[in-house]
């Protein structure tokens, strides 16, 4: 797909991000009985707005951060922007309508808490709605999987040591918070599921980052014809 070829090449790491979120994503929506197919390619597209702007999100940045030299209310505005924007681009090239509300709800209406407490700092003002992504919050169980899978994965990249111990208690915590913000109030997600959802995420996780054992080293001349 263009849009796709496009991503890869503008934003090769946000690519990357959405190829591990489409296997945690298929591989959750199977543990359900869920639509497979779309939690996988909802997964692909849900990011093509970062294609604008890629040096602003963090699996694109090299060396300095961009959000250093702007005001928290316009890092959020940047951030919201590839939300709208991926919606454009979804229009424009026809995708269908469920790909497009993947787009739209992956985020939610969550609050940006780093930009939202550098504001509240700097200013003393608690406005949390200047913060919130547009939304709407997940309308189905596939939009639901790839919000937590998204979270799950940026959650991961931050982990020092990766242990199924420690990645369930995070995962926990995660989970609980998009309940309590009410993110996951239409989705028609039950507790039975999110519980074998959660289950599924850590195996997918752990499979994908087992270590590889240490070779001994051997010199190349030994190992030429």
């Amino acid at each position: 797909n263009p849009l796709l070829k496009n991503l890869s090449l503008k934003a090769p790491g946000t690519y990357y991000h959405s190829m591990i979120i489409s296997n945690l994503a298929e591989s959750s929506a199977e543990i359900i009985n869920g639509n497979m197919v779309l939690a996988r390619v909802g997964s692909y597209f849900h990011d093509i707005g970062k294609v604008w702007r890629p040096q602003f999100f963090s699996e694109n940045q090299k060396n300095k951060n961009p959000h250093s030299d702007i005001s928290a209310k316009l890092s959020s505005l940047i951030l919201n922007n590839h939300v709208t924007y991926g919606i454009e681009l979804a229009k424009k090239h026809r995708l269908p309508i469920l790909i497009e509300d993947m787009i739209a709800q992956h985020h939610g209406t969550r609050v940006k808490q780093f930009f939202y407490s550098e504001y509240y700092n700097q200013t003393g003002i608690k406005d949390t709605n200047m913060f919130r992504y547009p939304g709407p919050i997940p309308q189905f169980k596939e939009a639901a999987i790839l919000m937590i899978c998204d979270v799950t994965e940026a959650m991961v990249r931050s982990m020092q040591d990766l242990s199924a111990v420690d990645l369930n208690e995070k995962l926990d915590n995660l989970i609980n918070s998009l309940f309590f913000e009410g993110q996951l109030d239409d989705c028609g997600l039950t507790l039975r599921e999110v519980k074998k959802i959660k289950g599924r995420i850590i195996r997918t996780i752990m499979e994908m980052n087992h270590k590889r054992i240490s070779y001994p080293k051997v010199e190349a001349k030994e190992l030429k014809e």
